[in-house]
């Protein structure tokens, strides 16, 4: 093999792995937001997760990508583990879509889509033509990258040394292991088994070898997962382990399958005689097809497993348990009046979560410290998920038969919720300005340190003070919030006009005044949304 036809096979496979990126981004583009929202709300019925995952990964040929999304959802909470393996086998079975389509000779009418593609892109300014036309575009470079590589391994065909190196594969174990590695190298099932046919294709691969090379492509296709783990949460890296449970059982039922009934692959063989190309895409697909329906009845199974792998904390309980609806588990079933009240109920609990990550966050800044950053911000995320999730129940609380009076305090109600939600970003913003503070190497005065002290003193006090008014609507209490927030008004005014004076006489830096004026300004609107809460069901009498 001359070193043209090696630099032609490379550039077959880059321009190959180029266009499954392109149509891959294309597609997500073109379908934009919908993709995440469908995989958002796939449903505890495992089928129709796998079915999402299916639908999917067709749509964006990339089960990575799926799986990574998946792995994201996991990692804050927006799907558990139980409807992640459901989507997981769904994308396993649609990433098999992209070997049945190169199985098509379409090298003939290449050039045309790679034409047509870059016209759309180029010259046509609506967003959603262009995403198309990359799409094709891909579609057509994938194509000329399979003629490329067609082209350029023929030679190898007469190769004694390529020869013997394939022989090697005859042996399924060594063939399970390169399917492995080369996909892990590649990083895509899609594209080893590509390259697989094409090999197959110029008389390089026997079907037989083929198979296990599909077999470890599979397990190898978990990698970019593996490593988009890495950064995850202990329920995000179990997302990926179940993705490598599934794979890793998927190879051994598979091996067994074959060896105890052979006729497998002789039914698989007769499906298309003569095309091993087409072989090779369909038992990439009909392996996939049989590994889900062996596997999902024992998904909980796997998904157990996973959780012993990495086990689960103590504190991911609480967590788990903080981002889930306690009192709003079955709204519809109740009566208005009782349904009112839990969520009512529900509503004071984020409140008090929210609180608590206030308080939580003004200690670590008092302290100086971002030991409990990641705390902070996890237990913001809590609040975030907690909102959406008491969201979705007031909007079928909202289709109840209720009086125009509850109807109205439905709207209330979720109307201090967003005050709610508020309270713990703000949070998030003060444990931010710790770390600005530590990274500049800047501090805080301590007159100005007190003087924020005492405005979070009393910042906290009203928090507290309103959620015992919403909570109880005990408005007797309303003058003592009022003249609380009154305090810290004056406050603001007072503290921002005796920072300037030390800004003048040089007594903060510019960065920790800038921090002061904005800790200040969050402390304020925390009284605020504190008032409003408060004041939240009384304003509908």
């Amino acid at each position: 093999m001359s070193i043209t036809e090696i630099f032609s096979l490379l550039g077959g496979v880059g321009l190959f792995l180029l266009g499954m990126s392109i149509m891959s981004t294309g597609l997500r583009n073109a379908c934009g937001d919908n993709l995440q929202i469908i995989l958002e709300h796939a449903t505890k019925n495992k089928v129709i997760a796998v079915l999402v995952g299916l639908g999917m990964t067709m749509l964006i040929q990339s089960s990575s990508a799926t799986d990574v999304m998946v792995i994201g959802f996991v990692n804050s909470a927006m799907m558990n583990l139980s409807q992640a393996i459901g989507v997981i086998m769904g994308a396993n079975i649609g990433t098999t879509v992209t070997a049945q389509i190169t199985a098509f000779n379409l090298s003939a009418i290449t050039p045309l889509l790679l034409f047509a593609g870059a016209v759309m892109y180029l010259f046509v300014k609506r967003s959603i033509i262009r995403h198309i036309g990359s799409v094709i575009m891909g579609f057509g470079m994938l194509f000329q990258g399979i003629s490329l590589m067609k082209l350029a391994i023929a030679p190898l065909s007469e190769s004694e040394g390529f020869i013997d190196f394939l022989s090697t594969l005859n042996n399924p174990a060594l063939a399970l292991v390169f399917g492995v590695a080369f996909t892990a190298l590649l990083q895509s099932s899609s594209s080893s088994t590509v390259i697989f046919q094409a090999f197959a294709i110029q008389g390089l691969l026997s079907y037989d070898v083929a198979v296990y090379l599909v077999i470890g492509a599979a397990i190898g296709s978990v990698t970019p997962n593996l490593l988009a783990a890495l950064t995850a949460n202990r329920n995000g890296k179990r997302a990926a382990i179940l993705n490598l449970l599934f794979n890793l059982i998927r190879a051994g039922i598979l091996v067994a399958l074959i060896n105890i009934f052979p006729m497998l692959l002789t039914f698989i063989q007769n499906l298309s005689p003569g095309d091993v190309g087409r072989q090779i895409a369909n038992t990439h697909t009909i392996f996939a097809i049989i590994a889900v329906l062996i596997e999902l009845p024992f998904a909980n199974k796997i998904v157990k497993l996973s959780q012993k792998i990495i086990p689960v904390k103590p504190e991911e309980t609480q967590k788990s348990k903080d981002r889930s609806l306690q009192y709003m588990t079955q709204i519809t079933k109740l009566t208005p009046v009782v349904a009112l009240n839990q969520a009512q109920l529900e509503i004071t609990r984020m409140g008090k979560l929210a609180a608590e990550n206030l308080q939580l966050a003004l200690n670590e800044f008092f302290n100086n410290s971002t030991a409990k950053m990641l705390d902070i911000k996890e237990r913001e995320e809590t609040v975030d998920i907690l909102n959406r999730c008491i969201s979705d129940e007031m909007a079928e609380l909202r289709s109840m038969e209720l009086t125009s009076e509850n109807i109205k305090k439905v709207s209330m109600m979720t109307i201090a919720q967003t005050d709610i939600e508020r309270l713990s970003d703000h949070a998030e913003n003060i444990i931010e300005y710790v770390d600005k503070l530590r990274s500049k190497k800047a501090c805080i005065s301590p007159e100005a340190l007190e003087e924020l002290k005492d405005m979070a003193q009393n910042t906290m006090k009203a928090v507290h003070l309103s959620l015992d008014i919403f909570s109880s609507e005990n408005y007797d209490l309303l003058s003592e919030i009022e003249e609380i927030e009154s305090v810290v008004d004056r406050q603001e005014k007072t503290f921002i006009d005796n920072h300037i004076e030390r800004l003048m006489r040089s007594d903060c830096t510019p960065i920790s005044g800038i921090i002061f004026s904005d800790l200040v300004t969050d402390l304020e609107r925390c009284s605020d949304h504190a008032i409003n809460i408060a004041y939240s069901l009384k304003e509908r009498i």
